[in-house]
């Protein structure tokens, strides 16, 4: 049995290691998810980094948010390590706040509410 400690890698839970996300893979894998979503296909939203994810901002077409139709935030996808778990906010723009709205298992799930917006509180 080998009881060397390598100290040149740190351990998953240090908290000065890097965080995992934001990251230009899932930055990347959000832009090509986003392309099934079922409302506003003719504008080209984009993904920044974010506190701990990622924001999606999309030009707001629908004049409800921005009568002049500039670009605005739609969701922010949160990745809580402590959780392993992404949550999925919507904006309320009236409050300029970030309203919590689902709690995902994988980033592919979170992006699948996004792109189905049911209720029609992310894409408006």
């Amino acid at each position: 049995m080998n009881d060397t400690h390598d100290d040149t890698k740190a351990p998953m839970d240090d908290p000065a290691a890097p965080p995992i996300h934001p990251n230009d893979v899932d930055r990347r894998r959000i832009l090509r998810l986003l392309k099934n979503r079922r409302r506003y296909r003719y504008v080209t939203p984009t993904v920044l980094p974010g506190p701990e994810g990622y924001i999606v901002r999309s030009p707001c077409c629908s004049r409800t948010v921005d009568s002049a139709g500039g670009v605005i935030d739609v969701a922010w996808l949160r990745f809580r390590s402590g959780h392993n778990v992404w949550h999925l906010y919507r904006r309320d723009h009236i409050t300029d706040a970030w309203v919590i709205q689902s709690a995902q298992p994988s980033l592919i799930e979170a992006v699948a509410e996004l792109n189905d917006d049911p209720a029609r509180v992310y894409w408006t």
